[in-house]
């Protein structure tokens, strides 16, 4: 009888203390689908940023030494999934992850946060926005939303008024970085949010009706089950969003 060995994903993304986002939502969604999460913190927060104030500290100056240690052990991952980065080495950090760790048949899950609503984080330069460019280019499914994908591909961002040819366009430009699978997330359609899937030659646009308002770390919720999916032999991209399409109904995000 041949022994049990249960995946593992590595995950690299902040820890809040409070607020139902990034690790404290991979976590628990990854451990329920039979996947080990090791997390590699790029910072601590007492609660996420939607609250008007909050503790940050910065993992920057620890991170190396803390995947120094998983090379000495010379681990290996089924899957590793990138999410918030606040610094331009992080992004150096997280390509030199996938470099050390990432094998054949590794996933990687590129979620480039770097904005919503038109708006880029004020943490973010011009030139982090040059280096996720890069890190994108090392993805196999990239997971941006409608304002992070006009902003790596240099388009004007609309709120709405987008057609299916314009997005599919959109979504193609960001493929010919790299990436097999590009999903732009959270796209709105009147009483519906979209999403689009561009995987191979095909555009799908799965759509769901929206409940409630928008919620920080459903963006979270999708990239840790389209990793998880995405591990699965001969499984689409498309499939993996349904079952997110579905989650996010749920509990009403976007």
């Amino acid at each position: 009888m041949s022994a049990y060995r249960q995946k593992k994903i590595a995950m690299v993304n902040d820890l809040s203390g409070y607020g139902r986002c990034s690790l404290t939502v991979a976590i628990p969604i990854l451990s329920a689908m039979k996947v080990q999460c090791c997390p590699i913190p790029t910072s601590i927060l007492s609660n996420h940023t939607g609250f008007p104030v909050y503790f940050f500290d910065d993992y920057t100056e620890k991170m190396g030494e803390f995947i120094h240690k998983w090379k000495e052990l010379e681990l290996t991952f089924d899957g590793i999934v990138s999410g918030f980065l606040g610094s331009e080495a992080q992004i150096e950090i997280v390509m030199d992850v996938i470099r050390q760790f990432g094998q054949e048949d590794t996933k990687v899950i590129i979620d480039p946060i770097m904005g919503d609503h038109g708006e880029t984080n004020a943490t973010y330069t011009p030139a982090m926005c040059s280096r996720m460019k890069e890190l994108v280019s090392m993805g196999d499914i990239v997971t941006p939303n409608l304002t992070e994908a006009c902003i790596l591909t240099g388009r004007t961002y609309r709120k709405d008024g987008w057609s299916r040819k314009e997005l599919g366009q959109l979504a193609g430009e960001i493929q010919a970085m790299g990436p097999e699978c590009v999903v732009i997330t959270g796209v709105n359609q009147g009483g519906y949010i979209m999403n689009v899937v561009a995987e191979g030659e095909r555009t799908a646009f799965p759509r769901t009706r929206r409940v409630g308002h928008e919620r920080p770390g459903t963006g979270d919720v999708f990239s840790s089950v389209a990793c998880r999916k995405g591990m699965e032999s001969g499984q689409r991209c498309a499939s993996g969003c349904l079952i997110c399409k579905s989650l996010h109904r749920q509990v009403g995000g976007a």
